[in-house]
């Protein structure tokens, strides 16, 4: 039995994962902005779970949870980075302040949780962090260009992580899901305040896309969460794991593109060097 530190826990993979946690006996500390949407799992599941306030944006929120956490159960064994929101739009459109609303809570925000959970996980010589992703961490399109770029911050930081916290018995996962049937595309969803007519065929077609294909997506959120819980008992886990025949499907369409390009521009590139 572990302790599993959540953030993001009031709706999508976050509030299924608890679920899925709690439901088999496992000790969760499940945050949010706003606890009290949380009180329902206190009210099933009692002193198993440790409904808690944290705001990814808000350091101090960051080190009461944490240290809620220790006093509660006297450890954290995985650390779950899943608070975040989705953007469209294409990058023209964006706003200063909307940008730095995506980076803020998608990437400064985990590198928060991180570095306030990483001195317990080095004190016990274990532990296992997870990254929520997506398969946009690995290819950008039209319309999701902010988005995917704080999913490829978030991608690089936790391969870097991996390696560095290797030696130390703590493990690291990028955990990329494709399309699956979470509020992502509806109301957590921050859409650019001024569309270009520039952008019709390209950025507003694909956002255009994600509207007709909410709440169809393939992707089932229990059974994300069970291959989550399934990958923390793996010996030796993987740096990725990919959720999802779509997220497949792009990922090796990205590899795809690149091999391409690094075949082009192999003699220009070769040429370069003293």
């Amino acid at each position: 039995m572990g302790v599993w530190f959540i953030t993001g826990s009031s709706t999508g993979f976050g509030r299924v994962l608890a679920d899925e946690l709690l439901a088999e006996g496992q000790l969760v500390v499940a945050t949010a902005r706003r606890p009290e949407v949380l009180q329902s799992l206190s009210d099933e599941f009692g002193e198993r779970v440790l409904t808690t306030a944290l705001d990814v944006t808000d350091e101090a929120s960051i080190a009461a949870a944490v240290a809620a956490a220790i006093s509660t159960f006297g450890r954290i064994d995985v650390v779950v980075n899943n608070a975040g929101f989705g953007a469209v739009g294409a990058i023209e459109e964006f706003t200063d302040a909307e940008v730095r609303h995506q980076y803020d809570t998608n990437v400064f925000g985990a590198l928060n949780v991180i570095r306030h959970t990483m001195p317990v996980l080095r004190a016990q010589g274990s532990g296992h962090i997870l990254n929520i992703t997506s398969v946009a961490g690995h290819r950008s399109r039209p319309g999701f260009g902010l988005y995917s770029s704080t999913k490829f911050a978030l991608e690089a930081i936790g391969e870097a992580l991996y390696h560095e916290l290797q030696p130390m018995g703590i493990h690291v996962t990028n955990v990329e899901p494709g399309g699956f049937r979470t509020d992502f595309a509806g109301r957590s969803l921050l859409r650019a305040a001024a569309e270009n007519p520039a952008y019709v065929e390209t950025a507003h077609a694909n956002i255009a896309w994600i509207n007709d294909v909410n709440g169809k997506q393939p992707g089932d959120p229990a059974k994300a969460a069970r291959a989550m819980i399934d990958l923390v008992t793996m010996v030796n886990p993987p740096l990725r794991l990919p959720l999802g025949k779509d997220s497949l499907a792009g990922i090796r369409a990205k590899l795809a593109e690149v091999t391409a390009d690094l075949d082009r521009m192999e003699a220009v590139a070769s040429s370069t060097d003293f």
